[in-house]
């Protein structure tokens, strides 16, 4: 099991049903309504938060990594 399935799985139903949104969100483009910052010193990471939760991702000529 890898870190990201182990972290998953520490998450309640609704936590992942969020995570699931925002990830689909991401890949459609449709990003206005989410919490998203860049990283101090990186002009390519961001990160999207809610609570605790936190998704960090890499834009690389207009593709998420």
């Amino acid at each position: 099991m890898d870190k990201i399935e182990k972290a998953l799985r520490k998450l309640t139903a609704k936590e992942r049903e969020w995570v699931r949104n925002v990830l689909e969100q991401l890949y459609s483009g449709k990003t206005g309504s989410l919490d998203i910052k860049k990283l101090k010193g990186r002009s390519d990471i961001f990160r999207i938060r809610k609570g605790d939760i936190r998704i960090l991702y890499r834009m690389n000529g207009g593709n998420i990594f």
